[in-house]
C-alpha cells in the first residue's frame, strides 16, 4: 500500500509544475465554439446593482465582450469606440458589455461608474467578474490584460488577447472593424 502512496504521489508531484504554469491548460475559446452562460454584478447597466447574465440576456444578439484586468487609458478608448459602435448599430441588435475582473471587485465599482459618468458611456453596461481569471468555461489566456470576444448565436466569431501594450490605436480601430464579422 505504500508503494501504491508513493507512486501516485510522484506521479502527481511530475505533473503539478506543468499545471501550476498552465501548460496542460485548455486552448481558449475558438471560431465556432459555444458561449456559456455566466453571471456578472452589473454596475452601470440597466440591471446595476443586480447579479445577471449578460450571454442569457443578450441571447442570439450579435455581441462584443471585453474582458479586462484593469480600465487603463487603452481600455477606456475601446470602451468608448464599441458605445459608438452600439448606437450606430441599435437596428441590427449589436450589444456589448464590458468585463472587469477582480478578487476585490466591489472596490472597483466607483471606478467603473466614474468612467460612465466621465465619457459618457451609455450603450455599454460596465460589469465586475469576482475572480482575476474570469468565467472558467471562456478558458481566457492568463497573461492577457484585454481579452475581446465577438459572437452572434451564442458562437464565437472572434477571439482576442492582449497585454496591456498591445492594445493600441491601431488594434482598437482593427478590433472595431472586426464587429463586421458579427453584422454580417
Amino acid at each position: 500500500m505504500k508503494r501504491v502512496v508513493a507512486t501516485v504521489a510522484a506521479v502527481l508531484i511530475g505533473f503539478l509544475p506543468g499545471m501550476l504554469v498552465g501548460e496542460d491548460a485548455p486552448p481558449a475559446l475558438s471560431v465556432g465554439d459555444e458561449v456559456a452562460m455566466f453571471y456578472v454584478k452589473d454596475v452601470t447597466g440597466p440591471a446595476a446593482g443586480k447579479q445577471l447574465c449578460y450571454r442569457c440576456r443578450y441571447g442570439d444578439q450579435p455581441v462584443v465582450a471585453v474582458f479586462t484586468r484593469r480600465m487603463t487609458d487603452e481600455v477606456t478608448a475601446l470602451v468608448d469606440e464599441i458605445d459608438g459602435l452600439v448606437d450606430q448599430h441599435m437596428q441590427e441588435d449589436l450589444a456589448a458589455f464590458v468585463v472587469l475582473m477582480d478578487d476585490d471587485p466591489v472596490n472597483r465599482e466607483d471606478e467603473l461608474k466614474r468612467l460612465a459618468r466621465e465619457k459618457g458611456v451609455d450603450n455599454v453596461p460596465l460589469t465586475t467578474f469576482d475572480d482575476v481569471y474570469g468565467p472558467r468555461s471562456y478558458r481566457l489566456e492568463r497573461d492577457a490584460d484585454v481579452t475581446v470576444m465577438m459572437w452572434v448565436d451564442r458562437k464565437v466569431r472572434f477571439n482576442r488577447s492582449f497585454a496591456n501594450k498591445e492594445l493600441t490605436e491601431e488594434s482598437i480601430a482593427e478590433l472595431i472593424a472586426e464587429t463586421a464579422t458579427i453584422l454580417e
